[in-house]
């Protein structure tokens, strides 16, 4: 069953597990502000297992691109597409959260952006990158980095 992300009142319900539990459910808050501000649709989110084919066009692109493998267990996705854009959000035990942004048109921007909680380690598949700071109400302290990606992976849904 999907969860609307309400943003207004931060929940930790699905992020439990995680050992930055506060920190991923404000950068989980912080992610459905802005998709609700600026696409002006409910954020939600579903466990892997209600949602497998959002996990895996996730984990595939990070592998095909680029070799990663992520570590920590996913606890929750969102997959969902707005304005020519497919979506894919997964939020990991670590602390960590991975979207996909991937505009449906040939030669539009498609990207992944990687995003750490605050109080957690930069994972160890993810090291090579750089990642940038930004101040959240919602999530206090994000640490941010993104690649672009370049070959072509078809909608999961």
């Amino acid at each position: 069953m999907s969860t609307v992300v309400d943003f207004g009142n931060v929940s930790t319900a699905g992020v439990e597990s995680s050992p930055v539990v506060e920190a991923l459910a404000g950068l989980r808050a912080n992610e459905a502000r802005y998709i609700t501000n600026k696409y002006g649709i409910a954020f939600t989110v579903s466990t892997p297992e209600e949602d497998p084919k959002t996990l895996q066009w996730v984990t595939d692109i990070l592998r095909e691109e680029r070799g990663i493998v992520i570590s920590s267990p996913a606890l929750e996705v969102s997959g969902f597409e707005a304005d020519g854009i497919r979506f894919g959000y997964v939020f990991y035990a670590s602390g960590l959260a991975i979207n996909v942004m991937y505009t449906i048109e040939a030669g539009g921007k498609r990207a992944v952006g990687f995003k750490l909680s605050l109080g957690m380690d930069v994972p160890e598949e993810l090291a090579a990158f750089k990642f940038a700071r930004q101040r959240s109400k919602l999530a206090g302290e994000i640490r941010g980095s993104y690649f672009v990606i370049k070959g072509e992976h078809p909608s999961a849904g």
